[in-house]
């Protein structure tokens, strides 16, 4: 009984210290997930980082405190509560939410090192992703793609020969049978960034849970770089392709097909679509790395001058 209290005395302490100290950030960034649509992926964050901690305990117990790294956690405590503290007088949530990231990440470091920290690199990433980002960053990025997603429209009604006029993100086309012109607005829902925040969390957890288990460890965080940053362009095309066709459609059937079912019912088709499409760039990377890993692995055949050598050498 006391070796198992030996074993948990630690983690428990230093897990109800970190409730006592962000009860309230864990409380409101929860009902931020509930309630903020572009965040809702955050809901089952806690139980994926939960399931890739429980694959990867063994490590917890394989590592051990490496004094020489121990003083850069405490300085990563130090200002994870020191940003806490800011957030909690400035009232601001995400320095609150940011700290707490610093703060798990300096806790592995203070009492495992930085060869932990490697484990615990993509459990803290999707933390960090599921974090809500300040409202003014968040329209810096949300107001572009709103403006590239109308561009894309436009063309691609051009390209059918649909008289259309854009002014910003809203477009203005004339329905078929309609007497007056009717506006079709991209608004903020409609901008991608939802899905890109999505589908990056998605394209994290696919590359992790689908990495090589063995081979070369450089190809490996290689596939899961390229994954995550293709997540990128695959979220911004695809939901391009679906304010093209919602314009297209709004010509010949009206605006009534951006609203209401048509709506969400073609969100989840281009999602399906762009997670479809991540998983092919997976399956071609894993094509090409094992293309790679084969011709790597291919022993060299000697010719005449090789074996003219070695029947030299051992002469």
């Amino acid at each position: 009984m006391s070796v198992t209290f030996r074993q948990f005395y630690k983690p428990l302490g230093i897990a109800a210290a970190l409730a006592f100290l962000y009860f309230t950030v864990g409380v409101k960034l929860g009902n931020d997930w509930w309630h903020d649509e572009n965040y809702s992926h955050g809901l089952l964050i806690p139980f994926v980082i939960g399931f890739i901690l429980w694959q990867e305990r063994e490590h917890f117990h394989e590592q051990k405190s490496q004094s020489a790294a121990w003083w850069l956690g405490a300085i990563g405590i130090g200002a994870s509560l020191l940003a806490l503290w800011a957030g909690t007088a400035g009232a601001e949530l995400f320095l609150q939410r940011a700290s707490l990231v610093v703060m798990l990440a300096s806790i592995v470091v203070y009492f495992f090192g930085f060869r932990l920290l490697r484990v615990a690199a993509v459990p803290l990433m999707l933390l960090a992703l599921a974090i809500p980002i300040p409202q003014i960053i968040f329209n810096r990025i949300a107001f572009p793609l709103q403006l590239f997603a109308s561009r894309c429209a436009v063309a691609a009604m051009s390209t059918f020969g649909i008289p259309v006029l854009r002014q910003g993100s809203v477009i203005e086309l004339m329905p078929l049978g309609a007497t007056q012109p009717k506006k079709l607005a991209v608004v903020e829902a409609c901008s991608g960034i939802r899905s890109l925040m999505t589908l990056v969390t998605l394209a994290m957890v696919y590359a992790y849970f689908t990495r090589p288990k063995s081979g070369n460890k450089a190809l490996s965080v290689m596939r899961f770089v390229i994954l995550v940053l293709a997540a990128v362009p695959i979220a911004i095309l695809t939901n391009a392709l679906r304010v093209s066709g919602t314009g297209v459609l709004a010509h010949y059937y009206g605006t009534g097909v951006a609203d209401g079912f048509f709506h969400s019912f073609s969100g989840w088709v281009v999602y399906i679509v762009a997670a479809a499409l991540l998983f092919a760039t997976g399956w071609f990377l894993d094509r090409l790395t094992g293309f790679w890993n084969k011709s790597a692995s291919q022993p060299s055949q000697s010719g005449p001058t090789g074996s003219l050598n070695e029947a030299t050498l051992y002469s």
